[in-house]
């Protein structure tokens, strides 16, 4: 898939990894429409790269607003082609402890906004690419969603992550069959311990031993190098029906 002249939404798109993702495809000539809840952010991102790029509100797990924001990147000429979705929450608790059960509350908010927000956008952009005309090589578009290093080496209280994490990473193959006589691929990234506004609460030390647990290179990764692996995934054709890790090497140990 060509990134020059297509059209491509990130959602998740105002901070972190995608607003890394959303700056790099809109580097590289896609017209971007950066899809996020937090409207002040989005929309300063928006003005930032200036003409090819624009917002749209969208909570995840508000179907209406998946739709519409999905449709306002289907409107650009030629039709959506990517997909990015890198929408995600985290919420440490323990399954049980001293102060009871973990919440059935918290669980569901994380599976909501992770897998279900994940699925919410994969169908609407997945269903819009269908109107687009497939390339001379039979492709429609591309959709990359983001999973992590917890989908397979959950923490201690990460249960509810985990579990969200790790029901992206099982989607991922049979949706790439799903699609695939459309000429429409899905991909997974599955990032490890990333530099992103969340650590960036934590103190340095504790940033520090974060990033002494990978094996090499001893560092947070970047949100740059999450983006590049996303743009790679859209050029790649052959890539498909795959969940990559990114992650140094890093298995997390139970705490």
């Amino acid at each position: 898939m060509r990134i020059e002249g297509s059209s491509a939404i990130v959602v998740g798109g105002a901070s972190g990894l995608g607003e890394a993702t959303a700056r790099e495809l809109h580097a590289r000539g896609a017209t971007v429409t950066i899809a996020d809840v937090n409207a002040q952010k989005g929309e300063a991102l928006a003005g930032a790269l200036g003409e090819g790029a624009r917002f749209a509100a969208c909570d995840v797990r508000e179907e209406d607003q998946v739709r519409a924001a999905v449709e306002a990147a289907a409107s650009v000429a030629g039709g959506l082609r990517i997909s990015v979705c890198c929408a995600g929450v985290g919420w440490p608790e323990k399954i049980a402890g001293s102060r009871g059960p973990h919440q059935l509350q918290s669980f569901e908010t994380v599976l909501a906004i992770n897998l279900l927000g994940t699925f919410n956008v994969l169908r609407f952009a997945s269903f819009a690419m269908l109107a687009a005309e497939p390339l001379e090589s039979g492709e429609r578009g591309v959709c990359v969603n983001t999973a992590s290093a917890a989908a397979f080496d959950g923490q201690v209280g990460q249960v509810a992550y985990s579990a969200s994490k790790g029901g992206i990473v099982g989607m991922t193959l049979p949706a790439a069959r799903d699609l695939a006589d459309k000429g429409i691929r899905v991909v997974t990234i599955a990032p490890g311990t990333f530099d992103t506004p969340l650590l960036a609460l934590l103190p340095e030390e504790q940033k520090d031993a974060l990033a002494a647990q990978i094996p090499f290179p001893k560092r947070l990764g970047r949100p740059d190098e999450f983006a590049a692996l996303a743009a790679h995934i859209v050029s790649n054709q052959l890539l498909n029906g795959e969940t990559i890790r990114l992650d140094g090497a890093l298995r997390m140990p139970p705490r």
